[in-house]
């Protein structure tokens, strides 16, 4: 569409830096061009834009404070007056992040981008005490920015919670000054080995590295501990063994596995604890409709289930 207007939507918690990062965005070359920004910012954070400031950058703004007040007779009235290039709304972190993918726009306005901007050094509290938001709101986004962190801030952590909920998202990790700091991954085992023993509490690390590495495990032998899943849409010789993790909130809880190929999968029984024994390959697989990790079993042992049933991240 010839006259299709971008949206951005800028989210997170207040005072986490929003604003200044898109003072800096708006400064790029890519943002600086002439074109004019319509802004709608629906909270008053530590920093604002100042008129010059607004002026230089061609942009315009509008307030609100609820967020009943996105709709589409809104969007529409603010797009007759302003007549943006582009748009860019500074969501409230305290709103339902999911609600971003529901926005009444416009036919001509079409969502480009969701950027969630995160105060590294606080980041841990809010897990602490609104974990479900939180989580949710790194589910609904397409880039994570992490800003002022500090050498105490768990990015390892933080990058694999992440990629626990949306695999898709990329996410940056910057110190107060802009360095930027990249997650070491340690793992705790030894990824090098031809033969891979995993530990119970180790499922879940290696089931995000697995996805994002998988050239480091193809050929490899894994040993770990699962859950058969079986169903009767899946071919005879396959089930997925998996856990379940706790990826948001106790009522969050999702299966994570790959497709498995056993010649002996009649066998097993639903929900039943095995310990698999095998090599990693990343093929094509029906069930995935694309390429992926897929497992072909050697050995599938009957066992008791770990000490603690969920994955946690």
């Amino acid at each position: 569409m010839a006259n299709e207007i971008p949206v951005y939507m800028i989210t997170g918690f207040l005072e986490g830096g929003k604003t200044s990062f898109l003072k800096f965005t708006l400064q790029q070359d890519y943002f600086n061009d002439g074109s004019k920004t319509l802004l709608i910012l629906c909270e008053e954070g530590e920093t604002e834009l100042d008129q010059e400031f607004m002026d230089k950058y061609h942009v315009v703004t509008e307030t609100i404070e609820e967020e009943s007040e996105l709709n589409r007779e809104y969007f529409r009235e603010v797009g007759k007056r302003h007549k943006p290039d582009r748009v860019i709304i500074e969501y409230n972190g305290m709103w339902s992040p999911k609600n971003i993918t529901q926005l009444p726009f416009p036919y001509s306005w079409e969502l480009y981008q969701t950027i969630t901007v995160l105060d590294g050094s606080t980041f841990q509290l809010y897990l602490n005490n609104i974990k479900s938001l939180a989580m949710e709101l790194l589910t609904y986004t397409d880039m994570v920015v992490f800003n002022r962190c500090t050498q105490e801030t768990p990015i390892d952590t933080f990058n694999r919670s992440i990629k626990a909920v949306n695999r898709r998202a990329e996410v940056m990790f910057e110190t107060k000054d802009g360095e930027t700091l990249q997650p070491e991954d340690v793992l705790p085992y030894d990824r090098d080995q031809d033969v891979i023993h995993l530990e119970d509490e180790d499922y879940g690390i290696w089931y995000i590295d697995a996805q994002d590495n998988p050239d480091e495990y193809v050929g490899k032998t894994i040993v770990f501990k699962a859950m058969v899943m079986k169903n009767k849409e899946f071919p005879a010789d396959v089930f997925v063994p998996g856990r379940n993790a706790m990826t948001c909130c106790a009522d969050d809880i999702r299966f994570l596995g790959f497709v498995c190929k056993y010649k002996d999968t009649a066998s097993l029984k639903r929900r039943q604890w095995v310990m698999v024994t095998a090599t990693f390959e990343w093929e094509y697989s029906d069930l995935y409709g694309e390429k992926g990790p897929v497992l072909r079993a050697t050995e599938v042992a009957q066992t008791s289930a770990p000490k603690e049933d969920l994955v946690y991240f």
